[in-house]
């Protein structure tokens, strides 16, 4: 999608994306290594009574889902962060997991007119239509400069209107 594509109140959907014991724990390994995400025997014992995926991997799984279903081919660069992010449930191994995204408002930015702005709500779902996600993100845009105004009339430009030129006084 187009910066100019998105509008607020805007609701993007994608997905299913299916969250694997095997990934689970791989990415688990490599950026959360505590044992509930990583030792299915201890996890089973645990408070969760199973696996669960990282709350960073649930994130990542979001941005993937949204940059396939919006962000592909846009004038996206970066995002300046979250404003928060929530994980009311945990990701199971065997989740199918959608994102509904809402746009909240887009915007350019006053002080640097090649920059728009999109703050959006991410939230992702499992099979169940349980929340597993809630967070609200601002992505950034390169945009085109806006086309210049028209000059202004200037003072030395002739009058068109002659009879109305002040007369010089006697």
């Amino acid at each position: 999608m187009r910066f100019a594509d998105f509008h607020a109140g805007q609701v993007i959907e994608a997905g299913p994306y299916l969250a694997s014991e095997d990934e689970i724990v791989r990415f688990a390994e490599a950026f959360d290594p505590q044992w509930f995400h990583t030792d299915r025997a201890a996890a089973e014992r645990g408070r969760f009574q199973g696996l669960i995926a990282s709350g960073w991997h649930t994130c990542a799984i979001a941005m993937r889902l949204a940059a396939l279903a919006a962000l592909a081919d846009s004038e996206n660069f970066a995002s300046p962060g979250a404003s928060y992010v929530k994980w009311p449930q945990p990701v199971r191994p065997g989740d199918r997991l959608r994102l509904v995204a809402t746009v909240i408002e887009t915007g350019r930015s006053r002080t640097q007119a090649t920059l728009g702005r999109v703050r959006w709500r991410w939230q992702l779902f499992n099979q169940h239509d349980a929340e597993v996600l809630d967070t609200e993100v601002t992505s950034l845009f390169h945009l085109p400069p806006l086309p210049r105004a028209p000059m202004a009339a200037t003072a030395s430009a002739p009058n068109p209107n002659p009879s109305s030129q002040e007369q010089p006084r006697p």
